[in-house]
């Protein structure tokens, strides 16, 4: 692998800022929401669409010839460099003026995120990771974030973000084996919820079910922490599917024990 990382990093604030342009103004507002589908509720508003618009153009200004994958406007390019935008993940916490959503930039190379950032513009928090480093930043102070390195599932605190996700009668008695198995649980959080057990104060997130795009960016902000995180068999979660993000590899091991048992 060839890349200039300092230029990703530049690349990946420069890109939140401009998302953060078309998000910000319109939180807390009364706008638009549309329905991605005929049976259920997945809402999408201007923010989304605007925020990834916003985000393409600064990658396709840096890095022309790499591949974009993106929740709003689909995947174009091909190359073995490619970043994964969710524009605004949690748009129903968007919607409801809650200030846990975030937006989702991954550079992942060859299938594998290795840089990532998640941007809460409006209480002003970034999460960053590049390879060698995690960060975490608010008032234009920056500072290195460390995971909890908790390894005792009966200790842990637990996020995901809504339990009628385990939709089914087999997810759903892993999710009980879970709640059962650790000490305290908290849901709605979205993306903030992985970013909490990279700055240490959430222990475990569990979810199904999840695209590229919601996962993509927290893989390297989990790992560069201190983390550890996969999809429930082991495997790697850049791609999405059904992902736990530990404190530690330890924690890690434990939960997909439990679950993979339930």
């Amino acid at each position: 692998m060839t890349i200039d990382l300092a230029k990703v990093e530049a690349t990946l604030l420069a890109a939140a800022d401009a998302a953060a342009a078309h998000t910000l103004p319109l939180f807390r507002t009364p706008l638009a929401v549309d329905n991605k589908y005929t049976i259920g509720f997945d809402p999408v508003t201007e923010a989304d669409r605007g925020a990834e618009t916003a985000i393409r153009a600064i990658i396709a200004e840096h890095f022309p010839d790499h591949a974009i994958i993106g929740e709003e406007w689909g995947t174009t390019g091909e190359s073995d460099y490619t970043w994964i935008i969710d524009p605004v993940d949690g748009t129903r916490a968007f919607i409801s003026g809650a200030p846990v959503w975030g937006t989702l930039i991954g550079f992942a190379y060859q299938g594998v995120a290795i840089a990532g950032i998640m941007s809460q513009p409006f209480i002003g928090e970034t999460f960053l990771a590049v390879p060698g480093r995690a960060t975490y930043r608010r008032s234009d102070v920056t500072s290195p974030i460390r995971t909890s390195g908790q390894t005792d599932l009966a200790q842990a605190k637990v996020a995901s973000t809504a339990p009628r996700l385990f939709d089914t009668p087999q997810l759903k008695a892993k999710w009980q084996a879970v709640e059962a198995a650790t000490r305290l649980h908290r849901f709605g959080l979205d993306c903030y919820g992985y970013a909490l057990v990279a700055a240490g104060h959430i222990d475990l997130a569990i979810e199904p079910h999840l695209n590229t795009y919601d996962i993509a960016a927290l893989v390297p902000i989990i790992r560069e922490a201190g983390g550890a995180i996969s999809c429930w068999d082991g495997s790697e979660p850049t791609a999405g599917g059904n992902v736990i993000a530990a404190a530690s590899p330890e924690l890690l091991e434990k939960a997909l024990a439990l679950v993979n048992a339930a």
